[in-house]
């Protein structure tokens, strides 16, 4: 197949729909960790050297169990409805591919938060490209060390993009949601 036959009207369909199938158990921890969290922070309130915290108080124990739960949960309907007839195929995902996106798009976030304070940044100050793409460096990272083949199988070019452009996209929509709903203090 050809770079443009992988971009051709009736692929660029399918490549956004295998995106949204992949990064499923990715996205949707974030957002249930941040529904759902609260409690003990995860660094236990430590302070490094440089004066700020490892994480804060946005990363916690009962927000990285939520979110990794929902994302095996929907990873687990993945793997069940994978046997069905479907008119298009999807790339599989297995345990071990859904745990690494679920675990990794949260290990991704907390990295990111870990940077943020070495730079001094406050919890909720926004962090442009950073905020948008922590999940999905983590889960890659994750998924990468576990099984690249399947990565390398299933993550094509075109689905690649789709990842680039919908991921933003997404957490923006999310934020928003939840800055409404009264669960995050900043819309971004």
């Amino acid at each position: 197949m050809t770079l443009a036959d992988a971009f051709a009207p009736g692929a660029i369909g399918l490549a956004a729909l295998a995106a949204c199938w992949i990064m499923l158990p990715a996205w949707l921890p974030n957002p249930v960790a941040a529904l759902f969290g609260g409690g003990r922070p995860i660094d236990g309130g430590r302070v490094l050297r440089d004066g700020y915290r490892v994480l804060g108080n946005g990363k916690t124990w009962r927000g990285f169990a939520a979110g990794v739960l929902a994302g095996l949960a929907i990873g687990a309907v993945q793997i069940a409805v994978q046997g069905l007839p479907v008119p298009v195929p999807l790339p599989a995902q297995t345990p071990l591919t859904v745990s690494a996106l679920a675990v990794g798009a949260l290990l991704g976030d907390m990295g990111k938060s870990f940077f943020k304070r070495r730079l001094g940044k406050d919890r909720g100050v926004a962090w442009p490209i950073v905020d948008q793409f922590d999940l999905v460096v983590g889960a890659f990272v994750l998924l990468a060390l576990v099984d690249a083949g399947w990565i390398a199988a299933n993550v094509t070019i075109p689905v690649l993009v789709f990842i680039v452009i919908l991921t933003p996209l997404l957490h923006r929509i999310m934020n928003l949601i939840g800055y409404a709903a009264g669960i995050k203090e900043e819309p971004w």
